[in-house]
């Protein structure tokens, strides 16, 4: 089912979403700054393109440069990120076939909102010993 609902995903908007997310990884990686800002976007850019089967969980070796930056990131493009994924779930949901990928848009508000300190993994090794 998870295959299924990732092609269904990927067919009616993830591309597009994980090409912004793409896109601004490329643009924040042009200052060295925001290096670490390109790649939670380029992160989020895969779990983006396959959502279904894998999770968010907190790394627990973030530190407070990840706080720091997790802040400065919701001020810049966080706050739009969850607004656009707000408004897609909407118009997803309105549909029967669409409410799984709402859910899955809704799913990934957290990350878009606080990317850094986080790692995606597979939703079956989420809750092994050692995540």
């Amino acid at each position: 089912m998870r295959l299924v609902l990732n092609i269904i995903w990927l067919i009616f908007g993830g591309l597009w979403l994980a090409l912004g997310y793409f896109l601004a990884a490329l643009v924040c990686f042009i200052l060295i700054i925001t290096i670490p800002f390109g790649f939670a976007a380029f992160r989020i850019g895969l779990y983006a393109l396959w959502p279904f089967g894998k999770t968010v969980v907190e790394k627990p070796t973030a530190g407070a440069g990840a706080l720091i930056g997790n802040i400065i990131w919701l001020i810049i493009a966080g706050i739009w990120l969850a607004i656009g994924h707000l408004v897609t779930a909407f118009a997803m949901a309105i549909t029967i076939i669409g409410i799984p990928l709402a859910l899955a848009n809704l799913k990934m508000i957290p990350v878009s909102l606080m990317p850094l300190g986080k790692e995606i993994v597979d939703s079956d090794t989420a809750g092994s010993p050692g995540w």
